[in-house]
């Protein structure tokens, strides 16, 4: 019972010597191969049993510095991808800003072009700012109003024709009112010299996209393709401005009369920029002089009277 007490005790002893053993063995072979610890050349059967474990030490090495160039390249690369992503949504935002930019910048120089050659107008540059959701295709708010000049019934354009007019007009925006507004009419005329037929364009409920002349006679010389122009009479919109082009002519309900379906000068789902027609220099159209009645078919007995003491 002693022995194997005696025994126990000196188990840990033995332990700890065998552990020391090996360590001294293990830094001797670290060290050997790091050429820190010189052995004789003639203790070849040493030299014989450390190569094995000089071999193993060697190739841990060499794989703790691969692992460790590894891990080091692989945190570089992520690093590095990092900042090409950053760079590339930086990239792209200004690539944005600049095309947004861009396309601002060619509309008011097509609006400044317009304002350079319309000179029988004073015009003051609006932005479009909203759009009334109960009537889209109809109305849009833009930012001048009452402090620029802009009030009630003066027509909006752009460089491509009319857009409509003010309806409603406060301090610092207003409220215009489409041609595509079904509410709305505007006396156009066919620009073609040898057309000239006159018309009304209103807004059409069952198209809100695309206006309609109506009032036109059914032998009139309207033709698809012809375009369609302000007549002036009314005296909100001036004469010439361009309304659309003809795409369609059909009759209306009562065979009477052509109706002539029109494509909008105007983009109006692209609508950004507009101008205000503050002024016009352009003289208003004579009024229509009826022609001579024959004797005894006067409808106006003023009218007759006055031709009789004429005559």
């Amino acid at each position: 019972m002693s022995n194997r007490v005696r025994r126990d005790k000196n188990s840990p002893k033995k332990i700890w010597a065998l552990i020391f053993v090996l360590v001294s063995l293990f830094c001797l072979i670290f060290f050997a191969a790091r050429g820190r610890v010189q052995m004789p050349v003639s203790s070849q059967a040493v030299s014989l049993v450390l190569s094995p474990f000089q071999s193993i030490v060697s190739w841990i090495g060499d794989e703790l510095r691969q692992g460790t160039a590894f891990i080091w390249e692989m945190a570089t690369v992520y690093e590095q991808n990092e900042m090409l992503r950053n760079e590339v949504t930086q990239l792209r935002e200004q690539n944005l800003t600049a095309s947004e930019y861009a396309a601002e910048n060619e509309r008011l120089r097509a609006l400044l072009g317009y304002k350079q050659s319309a000179l029988q107008f004073d015009l003051v540059a609006a932005r479009v700012i909203g759009r009334e959701s109960a009537t889209w295709s109809s109305m849009i708010v833009i930012n001048r109003g009452l402090g620029d000049g802009v009030q009630k019934d003066m027509p909006v354009v752009t460089d491509k024709g009319l857009v409509g007019r003010v309806v409603e007009a406060g301090p610092n925006s207003s409220k215009v009112q489409l041609i595509l507004d079904p509410r709305t009419s505007v006396g156009t005329l066919v620009q073609r010299p040898e057309s000239r037929v006159a018309g009304i364009v209103e807004g059409d409920l069952d198209n809100p996209t695309m206006p309609r002349m109506v009032n036109i006679p059914k032998t009139a010389d309207v033709i698809v393709g012809d375009i369609i122009v302000t007549s002036g009479f009314g005296g909100i919109y001036p004469k010439g401005l361009v309304v659309g082009l003809v795409s369609e002519l059909k009759n209306d309900t009562g065979g009477l009369l052509k109706v002539a379906l029109l494509e909008p000068a105007v983009d109006f789902q692209r609508l950004e920029d507009v101008m205000v027609i503050t002024a016009s220099r352009e003289a208003p159209p004579e009024p229509m002089t009826p022609p001579a009645q024959t004797p005894g078919t006067e409808t106006d007995p003023k009218a007759a009277a006055q031709e009789a003491k004429q005559q």
